[in-house]
């Protein structure tokens, strides 16, 4: 297993995976107006469990959206502070990512939470993701297909996953599809509200 630091600062959680002689991961629910204060610290607490330096990981990871606006920019702009540092790799992962890595399903829509009846969703089939869309929740109910996500929904066919206990396996699966390194970019499936505020 290569080494690494994740962080998952996407959505109301915080995830800090690390992954050296020992794996440590650090997982903080509905944190999400502290996550600019906490991750750093959750970050030194977990590499030093995983007896992890920086300068000893193979790359470096975040996941990139849908999600909270400014929780996205938290995760990316850390992991592409350690890789400019360490002259490391980066490893995108999205929020749909995150979510079919860890779904045993052929047909289903991976789901964020997008507020007032509405949600980030991306449909999978047979493994292959589809665009991704600011849906409402209305319309991923009447597609009758299963509903996967971290947040807590009270959706028909809804499954939540464990949001801290995905990371690995998502990590996993993606260093086995081939090319998993690249650029970093943030993931908006839509306007951010004071963006729509300007229009």
């Amino acid at each position: 297993m290569q080494k690494f630091l994740a962080v998952d600062t996407a959505a109301a959680h915080l995830t800090v995976l690390a992954c050296g002689k020992k794996t440590a991961l650090r997982f903080v629910e509905n944190c999400a107006l502290r996550q600019s204060v906490m991750l750093m610290g959750e970050v030194e607490s977990a590499m030093e469990e995983a007896e992890l330096a920086p300068a000893e990981c193979d790359f470096f990871c975040a996941v990139t959206g849908p999600g909270s606006f400014t929780g996205i920019r938290i995760g990316i702009s850390a992991a592409k502070g350690f890789a400019l540092a360490e002259c490391k790799p980066l490893l995108p992962l999205t929020s749909f990512e995150l979510i079919a890595y860890n779904v045993d399903c052929e047909d289903f829509f991976a789901v964020v939470d997008a507020a007032h009846g509405h949600s980030y969703a991306c449909r999978f089939t047979g493994g292959a993701p589809g665009a991704p869309a600011y849906v409402s929740d209305e319309e991923l109910v009447a597609s009758g297909l299963p509903l996967y996500g971290f947040e807590e929904r009270a959706l028909p066919r809804y499954k939540m996953l464990n949001a801290g206990g995905c990371l690995l396996p998502a990590i996993t699966a993606r260093l086995s599809s081939g090319e998993p390194f690249g650029e970093m970019h943030a993931l908006y499936v839509r306007r951010s509200q004071a963006e729509e505020g300007r229009k």
